[in-house]
């Protein structure tokens, strides 16, 4: 799942970029309100942590943007702004959950993957698809109840596959998904992604939609 964090603080976003990085979320971070608003007209984010003290544009200003323009993506509020007002404003604003620092990283991960789930209607914590099941806070998948060991960006591109189950996702798509700003992406990165799932957990489980992109049909598609 890729994310961004919006944080000025060199130390502080450095952490948190690390931190959810070994938490299983590919990371963007931006250090001002501006750079965060270009970054987010450009790629389909997951979720966004944004803290509200930035320079150029203000997190509160940001927020108020991305609702005026109907935008959906979670958005987590992360800072030391810590009143009720403050509180208040940022939920009143467009905040889907407001965090005062500092936070415990395996907390500010867990709220990150519950309000993922709830932006796209899975509100189980536990992913499942016919024998399939896949827990995001464990990095865990079982298939007909035997445990997987996938590479971290196998996990995440199934989770992707199980999130969008019946949707076609074309590789510039995935790619978004799966790789952060910058990363550099072998030209046929996802099609080995996709024939390790394949072989690892069963060769339909993922349909190619040729010239289109790959498929996880539903439970008994």
């Amino acid at each position: 799942m890729r994310i961004l964090v919006v944080e000025d603080d060199p130390l502080l976003g450095d952490g948190l970029a690390a931190g959810l990085r070994q938490r299983g979320f590919d990371v963007d971070w931006m250090r001002d309100g501006i750079a965060a608003e270009l970054a987010l007209r450009a790629e389909p984010y997951a979720a966004v942590v944004l803290d509200l003290g930035l320079p150029r544009l203000d997190g509160l200003e940001l927020l108020r943007r991305e609702r005026a323009k109907g935008s959906r993506a979670p958005i987590l509020v992360l800072t030391a702004r810590d009143t009720i007002g403050d509180r208040v404003r940022g939920f009143d604003t467009g905040a889907d959950d407001y965090v005062v620092k500092p936070v415990d990283l395996d907390e500010l991960a867990a709220r990150l993957r519950a309000l993922i789930r709830r932006s796209r209607g899975e509100p189980a914590p536990v992913l499942a698809l016919d024998a399939l099941r896949l827990d995001p806070a464990a990095r865990t998948v079982t298939f007909e109840g035997k445990p997987v060991d996938l590479q971290a960006r196998e996990f995440n591109l199934l989770h992707e596959f199980m999130l969008h189950a019946g949707r076609v996702l074309t590789r510039s798509e995935i790619e978004n998904r799966l790789y952060a700003y910058g990363e550099e992406i072998e030209s046929n990165a996802v099609e080995v992604h996709v024939h390790h799932l394949r072989r690892k957990l069963a060769p339909g489980l993922i349909r190619t939609v040729r010239g289109v992109g790959y498929v996880m049909p539903r439970a008994h598609d």
